[in-house]
């Protein structure tokens, strides 16, 4: 994972903090922050025993509509692949992708290349103190590739559980209507 801050925001931080340990800091809990384990303790144990079935081969459509549906006009990647290039790109590429993204399945592998990201931070306009870690936006480029593989990956789950009524009828919260 790389990070890139913009210069504004590093001369806010380092005219801000007046010792290298407070610079040092305030970066830290921001890039890094401290999570407390979650109490899971009030959650009963329970067992749902289903097999489910389904065809593992991603189909050239399921990857042309999952490229398709991602906007054109984002950010670059990691990679350096924009969503543009690769939706022009699609008719001579389609093939090789699915093969790609079938194969990670198959292997069980998710490729090097595909976890890199770049986290960008950018301040927040017109705020009166900069040393606060709330005063910036931290925005990760994540490999096109990857999107596109975890957004079919996320459609099948989805049918998945729906088809199968694997979710408690209370749970509304990004479900399909």
């Amino acid at each position: 994972m790389s990070y890139v801050c913009c210069m504004q925001c590093m001369q806010h931080i380092f005219n801000r903090a007046t010792t290298f340990k407070k610079k040092i800091k305030i970066l830290r809990e921001k890039f890094f922050p401290l999570f407390s384990q979650a109490n899971v303790s009030d959650i009963a144990e329970s067992f749902i025993s289903l097999t489910v079935s389904f065809n593992s081969r991603i189909t050239e459509d399921e990857v042309k509509q999952t490229i398709k549906w991602v906007k054109a006009d984002k950010a670059l990647s990691a990679s350096d692949i924009s969503n543009r290039a690769l939706q022009a790109s699609l008719a001579e590429l389609i093939s090789v992708l699915t093969s790609l993204f079938n194969a990670c399945i198959t292997h069980k592998y998710h490729s090097k290349q595909f976890k890199k990201t770049q986290t960008i931070v950018l301040c927040k306009s017109k705020k009166s103190d900069y040393i606060d870690s709330k005063m910036y936006w931290f925005i990760a480029l994540l490999n096109i590739m990857s999107k596109a593989l975890k957004l079919i990956m996320i459609k099948r789950l989805s049918d998945i559980v729906e088809t199968h009524y694997m979710l408690s009828n209370v749970q509304m919260r990004a479900r399909r209507k």
